[in-house]
């Protein structure tokens, strides 16, 4: 798999399938080795990712993240399989354990202890049986992980991490926690801002969702963030730290502090200065490894 340094990663369930395609395709032209989706309320990760694999040539379609309560291990196991297959091995699977409230409040699921359901889930997947061909070559699996446990899961049990929401501090620590040989692919927000007063406070509107989930709060805490850190919105400190805003330069030299703390591949996910949910293209052809 030649997943490369620098990856997209977007939601795409504002796109239609077709949009989502066209997408796909100029993301592959920039020169990005690889394109990340979610999946939460919209399309199945999986099915999607089928979709997007057959309109790109070599372009990697990673999951970020599969969630493991919305199909049972065999299922996921198999579908993995299936699209690497298919595709010439071009999917990497990222899986995670979500949040409470996705999985408890949304899908109607007891949401247990992430490490040890994620191991459990693991376990059964190499256990799966196949009745299928065989992708050309093992198919990947990665984890969304925060926390040094998760952290370690990703190196003992999987094949490296997704962290998400992450500081290039968290990439050194993470790297250290895993050790060589591992995947470590960090989502890195980018913003192609120069006013810091606007850049802080797209910024705020970006991470507002993800400060209320313990996951990450937690995270951020062990990172050395505090309660004022969190009040109104996000301290000055807490976005700058969290979000990647400026001119290219300035953005690029952020990338380049994840790869120096360990990050094999870093996957950016661009917040639009006009404040839509968006992807902002002008930013990901000028961020692009070609540009």
């Amino acid at each position: 798999m030649e997943l490369g340094k620098l990856g997209v990663w977007v939601g795409m369930d504002r796109m239609t399938a077709a949009a989502g395609a066209a997408f796909a395709k100029r993301v592959e032209a920039w020169g990005y080795g690889a394109l990340w989706l979610p999946e939460s309320r919209g399309r199945n990760a999986l099915v999607h990712s089928a979709w997007l694999l057959a309109n790109t040539q070599n372009l990697v379609v990673a999951t970020g993240i599969a969630n493991i309560y919305a199909r049972d291990p065999m299922a996921m196991a198999n579908g993995q399989r299936a699209l690497a297959e298919q595709s010439a091995a071009r999917f990497l699977l990222g899986l995670g354990v979500s949040h409470v409230p996705s999985v408890e409040g949304l899908r109607g699921h007891t949401y247990g202890k992430p490490v040890t359901t994620m191991r459990s889930y693991l376990d059964a997947m190499k256990a799966a049986p196949y009745g299928a061909p065989e992708p050309p070559e093992r198919p990947l699996t990665i984890l969304a992980a925060l926390g040094p446990r998760m952290l370690a899961l990703s190196a003992s049990h999987a094949d490296g991490s997704h962290p998400y929401n992450v500081t290039p501090e968290h990439t050194h620590e993470a790297r250290q926690i895993m050790g060589p040989g591992k995947l470590l692919c960090p989502e890195v927000w980018v913003l192609l801002e120069t006013d810091a007063a606007k850049a802080r406070a797209l910024g705020r509107q970006a991470l507002a969702n993800y400060m209320r989930l313990d996951n990450y709060v937690n995270n951020w805490r062990r990172l050395g963030f505090s309660d004022s850190d969190f009040a109104g919105g996000g301290s000055d400190r807490f976005i700058d730290e969290n979000v990647a805003w400026g001119d290219e330069d300035k953005i690029r030299a952020r990338l380049e502090q994840h790869w120096d703390a360990g990050a094999d591949h870093i996957c950016i996910q661009s917040i639009s200065p006009d404040g839509s949910r968006k992807p902002d293209e002008k930013a990901l052809a000028l961020l692009a490894p070609g540009g």
